[in-house]
């Protein structure tokens, strides 16, 4: 927290709802990054590595390097591809409607028509498909789209 309250209450308070540390202004700049380092490393010491990839029967994808394979065969997908099948991917089993993938990987941003998420799912499962040889994304006609490779 960064504020210009100097009183004990005021910290104390501040650290209370939530707050890593408590710095007020005026600071030095050198020290303001000195602690940021520090609570960055706290976090990362406590926090055990734990692997973001999301593996499935014929795939495997990897969200920190934005890599996806099936099998050992990388499969080259653009950003918002790739941004597409990762929305899908973690909610494995469930319909998300066109609107839901939209907020999902566009976000608030995004001004057009909903359609071209399925120019988009359209892309990936060429993609895919060409190589795993089985649909892995399932159209629910009306409503949306799901992922359906088997989890492992």
């Amino acid at each position: 927290m960064l504020t210009a309250r100097s009183e004990e209450s005021d910290r104390v308070a501040g650290l209370r709802i939530g707050a890593d540390d408590y710095v007020i202004k005026p600071f030095s700049p050198r020290e303001l990054v000195a602690r940021i380092e520090a609570i960055l490393r706290r976090r990362r010491s406590a926090s055990p590595m734990i692997d973001p990839t999301l593996r499935f029967a014929h795939l495997q994808i990897d969200p920190d390097r934005r890599e996806v394979y099936v099998g050992d065969q990388a499969i080259d997908l653009t950003a918002t591809e790739f941004d597409v099948l990762l929305a899908l991917a973690r909610r494995r089993g469930r319909v998300l409607s066109r609107e839901q993938i939209l907020d999902l990987v566009w976000g608030n941003n995004f001004y057009g028509t909903d359609r071209v998420v399925d120019v988009y799912v359209g892309q990936v499962r060429r993609k895919l498909e060409a190589v795993a040889g089985v649909p892995l994304i399932q159209t629910v006609r009306g409503v949306g789209y799901k992922f359906i490779d088997a989890a492992v």
